[in-house]
């Protein structure tokens, strides 16, 4: 019988903290978890308040790793969220909390493990394949790989300028972008699919993150176009 494995809580402290989006914020944490975790992982933070509630809720982790003890989550503000509304509220450089992970082997990448890449991703749920797309950048550029990225609107895309600046710099990576309600957007169908396919070639792994409703649209317009559900990993969240 194969023993659980039990995560312990690290003392993380916050080393830098900013906006990327009008709701989604950058803190930068410093926390021996920081070398032991694959691109695409995720981990619990904690809070703990003077009079002892606690409180927690898990992220993906966007960074990849770069020897610098740091690792950077992206933080969406939710309306009445202890976590979230901490992190872009209230937290400053200095302040300390707790992680535990890394968390969700499945669903991570690393250069040695090939591709084609297809990554697909629905508002926040990009952040685990930007972690992936970084790792990438850091010595795997060989590797083909594509992103499909479905959000509201250009002003809520998270990283939108990394990801602009490397489709244009990378021959090997190309972005796909689907606005729903930008003017003349449009969700993503076959069309958007087909072009990303075009680009890399049949996938060797396919990662999509995202709600249930972008997760299941995708899987089934990926599928539809030839790619076998075996190569497909997939994170939801939501209701």
């Amino acid at each position: 019988m194969t023993e659980p494995i039990v995560f312990h809580w690290h003392r993380a402290a916050i080393t830098a903290i900013a906006p990327v989006t009008p709701h989604v914020t950058s803190v930068r944490l410093r926390c021996p978890l920081a070398e032991s975790y694959r691109a695409g992982q995720h981990v619990d933070v904690r809070l703990t308040a003077e009079d002892g509630y606690q409180a927690q809720r898990s992220y993906s982790v966007a960074s990849a790793q770069d020897g610098s003890g740091t690792l950077e989550l992206l933080i969406e503000g939710l309306p009445d969220g202890e976590v979230s509304g901490w992190f872009t509220g209230v937290a400053a450089v200095g302040d300390q909390v707790e992680l535990r992970g890394p968390i969700g082997g499945s669903f991570s990448w690393d250069g040695p493990d090939g591709g084609p890449l297809l990554l697909g991703g629905g508002g926040s749920g990009v952040v685990p394949l930007l972690a992936m797309l970084r790792r990438r950048a850091q010595g795997w550029r060989e590797i083909p790989a594509a992103l499909i990225y479905s959000v509201r609107t250009r002003a809520e895309a998270i990283a939108l300028p990394e990801l602009e600046r490397l489709a244009a710099e990378d021959p090997g990576f190309s972005l796909h972008l689907a606005t729903t309600r930008d003017p003349g957007g449009k969700r993503i169908d076959a069309g958007l699919v087909a072009e990303a396919l075009r680009r890399t070639g049949p996938p060797g792994k396919v990662f999509l993150c995202g709600s249930n409703r972008f997760v299941a649209a995708a899987s089934d317009l990926i599928m539809a176009a030839g790619v076998a559900p075996g190569v497909i990993r997939t994170e939801r969240f939501g209701a």
